[in-house]
Parts: structure tokens; C-alpha cells; sequence
């Protein structure tokens, strides 16, 4: 039996949420299997992805500010121009470059910070 949050996720992954349609803010999305989901401009401030594969996922101009990404794999993700503003970092795996982040600085920051 599949839990509410993978169905949620499948559905997310399914969904094209691009230009800010769809509202997860403080969704528990830990461990979801988000890979190449279309989340352009997805509002997901406070949100929980931990442990989420967002491999390759669309996050450009998405709001991520204080979402808690910790353990998620960002492989490939394009993360242009998102707000990762108080973000949770903490052993993201496969970071991108820092380089078209809305705030650089403080995303470079972070990386930094949470690396061992």
C-alpha cells in the first residue's frame, strides 16, 4: 500500500506546476520520488524534502526559502534563479554549481556549511 506522501509525489512528478499553479507550501514531501518534475515557480517555502530524489528536477524561480532539503539528491536539478534563502543543506547530495542562483551567496554559503 502506497503512503499519501509517495502518492502526493507521483502526482507532483506527474503535474506540470509551472508558473506557480499549484501551492505545496509545508508540504511533507521527505523521501519523494520527484525526479524530472516540472516545479517552476512551485511555491514550496517550509516544505519538507528531505531525502526527496529531485534529480533533473525543473526548480527555476521556484520559492525553496527555509525548505528543508537535507539529504536530497539534486543531481542535474536546475535550480536557476530559485530562493534557497535559509534552506536547509545540510548532505545534499550531488549539489549543482552554484552559478544563475538567486541568491548565490548565501547558497554557496550554506553548501559550505553544511559539508563536513
Amino acid at each position: 500500500m502506497r503512503t499519501p506522501a509517495v502518492l502526493f509525489s507521483v502526482l507532483l512528478a506527474c503535474a506540470s506546476l509551472a508558473s506557480g499553479q499549484i501551492d505545496i507550501r509545508s508540504k511533507q514531501l521527505a523521501g519523494a520520488d520527484l525526479r524530472r518534475a516540472d516545479l517552476r515557480r512551485a511555491e514550496l517555502r517550509d516544505a519538507d524534502l528531505r531525502r526527496a530524489d529531485l534529480e533533473r528536477a525543473n526548480l527555476r524561480h521556484a520559492d525553496l526559502e527555509k525548505a528543508d532539503l537535507s539529504d536530497a539528491d539534486l543531481r542535474g536539478a536546475d535550480l536557476r534563479r530559485a530562493d534557497l534563502r535559509g534552506a536547509n543543506l545540510r548532505r545534499v547530495k550531488n549539489p549543482p554549481d552554484c552559478e544563475g542562483v538567486a541568491d548565490l551567496e548565501s547558497f554557496c554559503a550554506a553548501l559550505r556549511k553544511a559539508r563536513p
